[in-house]
């Protein structure tokens, strides 16, 4: 075997670069469900303040079990493509539950959200059709867009984060388009800000327009029974499409899906290439995600636990002297400038029993790095203590701890 020594050379030698700026990342392996509190290898136990598991469903029981019993009946997967080789009769129960749970007519099922998004843009627009979207959205909706546009020959555009006018001038300016596509995230992950869904509707109205609104971080999160950002705002059934994700509050595994009207999803299972060309869903995810949108409409407790542990981590922590982000959500970005420092923060955190990343450029802007923590419905107060006290320590020994005491 002959291998090119130059390509690895000079791919180890970027690598290196990073660990020299000291922002080279790793993977911490985990020898237990992901939950509250985890055994991580090397480490023993440790509070994770990191996780999508909103919603403490990743492990609990029923959620477990349904995928187990999935595995039973349905096998390891499909095999090939559903339209194929045949789907199963728990992928049509899914996307069901998945509609009436968001407020859309259908709802289709992909193995990733990544997939869901990439999977829809090109399905929706062709040539003379105009997509624009929100600065600060999600990479997998600015990747959709992009395949999209090589695919249509649409035009595109993008409007600053949360600016009303900016968009408004941008679907003025392309008035002449066949079909306008508005794009959003319902919740913008490295923010935790909300995105203004009414006037985003207000304005498709008037100029009749399609909202698109991925929907991750607030499916099982926001409103009062978690049906996301819609239900928060009151305009639950209003939207023309929403993507959402299974790999968060909904068990974490994986998968993601589309949903709006039946016409749309019809249209994914002609044209959509990752529903054409990519082996459907595996049967345990379906089976867990099913038992777990059927836990959180049985249990509406656990978004309301959710958003008071949220509420009291974000005040104590900025009593503790930091400055979180301003927000609703349990996403509670802490700024502390540098992507070294947010790096060096989040290692000193581990090493305190606390797992929470930190990020910086290019996932955020220059000067702008961050450690993200995210707040569970399944944290004890105990735990958010712990966590708190765990950021006094290590904020000041790194010289970035306000003066609020």
């Amino acid at each position: 075997m002959s291998l090119n020594t130059t390509f690895t050379a000079e791919l180890q030698a970027t690598l290196d670069q990073l660990k020299a700026d000291r922002v080279y990342k790793t993977l911490n392996y985990l020898s237990s469900p992901q939950s509250s509190r985890v055994q991580m290898e090397g480490r023993g136990e440790v509070l994770i303040l990191s996780s999508n598991n909103y919603l403490g469903l990743c492990d609990e029981p029923s959620v477990v079990q349904a995928g187990i019993d999935g595995l039973t009946q349905f096998g390891a997967g499909t095999g090939s493509v559903r339209f194929i080789c045949g789907t199963f009769t728990v992928h049509r129960e899914l996307e069901a539950a998945l509609a009436r749970f968001v407020g859309t007519e259908a709802a289709m099922s992909y193995v990733s959200a990544w997939t869901a998004n990439e999977g829809l843009t090109h399905c929706i627009v062709r040539e003379g059709d105009f997509v624009v979207s929100d600065a600060l959205n999600h990479a997998s909706i600015i990747d959709s867009i992009r395949l999209a546009k090589s695919i249509t020959k649409c035009t595109t555009g993008v409007y600053r984060h949360g600016d009303l006018n900016d968009l408004r001038e941008k679907l003025a300016a392309n008035a002449g388009a066949r079909r306008r596509v508005i794009w959003t995230d319902g919740v913008f992950s490295m923010e935790g800000s909300v995105a203004k869904l009414p006037d985003l509707l207000q304005i498709a109205r008037e100029t009749n327009s399609i909202v698109v609104m991925d929907d991750s971080h607030a499916t099982g999160v926001l409103g009062k029974t978690g049906r996301g950002t819609a239900e928060h705002f009151g305009v639950l059934g209003d939207v023309d499409v929403i993507t959402s994700t299974l790999g968060k509050a909904l068990g974490g595994a994986a998968g993601g899906f589309v949903a709006g009207s039946a016409a749309l999803c019809d249209t994914l299972i002609q044209a959509s290439r990752p529903q054409l060309f990519s082996n459907a869903l595996p049967p345990t995810v379906a089976c867990s995600a099913l038992q777990a949108v059927r836990v959180i409409e049985a249990q509406p407790e656990r978004v309301t636990r959710l958003h008071e542990n949220a509420d009291w981590f974000r005040q104590a922590i900025t009593e503790a002297g930091f400055s979180p982000l301003p927000g609703e959500t349990p996403i509670v970005p802490i700024i502390v400038g540098e992507t070294a420092t947010a790096i060096a923060m989040s290692q000193a955190l581990l090493a305190e029993g606390v797992f929470v990343t930190g990020f910086g450029f290019p996932v955020v802007p220059q000067g702008q790095a961050r450690v993200r923590c995210q707040i569970s419905s399944a944290h004890t107060r105990e735990d958010l203590e712990s966590a708190v006290q765990a950021f006094i320590t290590v904020g000041d020994r790194l010289g970035i701890r306000g003066a609020r005491e």
